[in-house]
């Protein structure tokens, strides 16, 4: 699970996309505005450019830090609630 209090990532966002993974589930997060920012979350083993468009998972929050929270919040929400899937296909 993402702990809030060390997802300190706005301003890294503000300028590059910012990817991770957490036990299968791969998510990246982008500037899509100066006020909007998008979160795609898809299954491992690939990469954002050798996934299926099919795969990937969207939402969008604002580019603030309450946004980031609530992206934060989002992740482990979905990481949970698809916890199958992402057991599915974890390397």
């Amino acid at each position: 699970m993402i702990n809030k209090e060390n997802f300190n990532i706005l301003n890294y966002v503000k300028k590059e996309e910012y990817t991770g993974s957490m036990d299968g589930m791969r998510y990246m997060l982008k500037k899509i505005s100066g006020e909007e920012m998008e979160v795609i979350i898809w299954p491992e083993p690939y990469s954002y450019g050798h996934t299926d468009e099919g795969l990937k998972q969207r939402t969008t929050f604002p580019l603030s830090k309450e946004g980031v929270e609530e992206a934060c919040d989002y992740l482990n929400e979905q990481y949970v609630s698809q916890k199958s899937l992402w057991d599915l296909n974890k390397r």
